[in-house]
């Protein structure tokens, strides 16, 4: 059965994202942060294992319209294909994910992507069309430099995020610590 726009709607508010997008027939796992609509007309059609995060604008299309562009006596053509994201993945703003993709467990994309293949598991991928441009371990061990939570101070967010920004370059080539503007 259809969920229809608005009922979609009322769960996203009252229940949040997840919830909605599980109604309408989305297989989510645990512990996922989604923040995009990505359900298309074929939600049940998309999976989402654990501790997934899927970024503000990310786009999945279960379907390719361009076959209504062929005809003979049997009719058009149409394009359904599954597509499936494993546990432990990172998909960055703006992704788009084509039609039988698969993206494998431990995988980052990066933001404005368009996923035309499926992604092995531990690969980190970016541009149009998604190319590997680095292997899991290498990504994984980089974030170990960034800052934790323990790291930040302060009472209020921006005082927390503030305390841990990074320095921002100066046209001399050296950086200044970041200040808040003056209100």
């Amino acid at each position: 059965m259809k969920m229809s726009r608005l009922t979609y709607k009322f769960l996203r508010r009252t229940r949040g994202r997840v919830c909605a997008l599980r109604a309408a027939g989305v297989q989510i796992g645990s512990g996922c942060r989604i923040l995009s609509d990505i359900a298309t007309t074929e939600p049940w059609l998309i999976s989402v294992g654990d501790r997934v995060t899927i970024s503000s604008g990310v786009t999945f299309i279960t379907h390719d319209g361009s076959g209504w562009l062929y005809r003979d006596i049997r009719g058009r053509r149409f394009r359904f294909a599954p597509i499936s994201v494993g546990s432990d993945v990172f998909i960055g703003a703006g992704v788009t994910v084509l039609p039988g993709v698969s993206i494998g467990d431990r995988c980052v994309v990066g933001a404005g992507s368009v996923v035309t293949a499926s992604v092995p598991a531990e690969s980190v991928v970016a541009g149009v069309p998604a190319r590997p441009i680095k292997a899991w371990p290498e990504f994984y061990a980089g974030l170990s430099r960034w800052s934790a939570a323990t790291d930040m101070v302060g009472q209020t967010y921006r005082e927390r995020v503030d305390s841990i920004a990074e320095a921002l370059p100066v046209q001399d080539g050296t950086t200044q610590a970041f200040t808040k503007p003056a209100l």
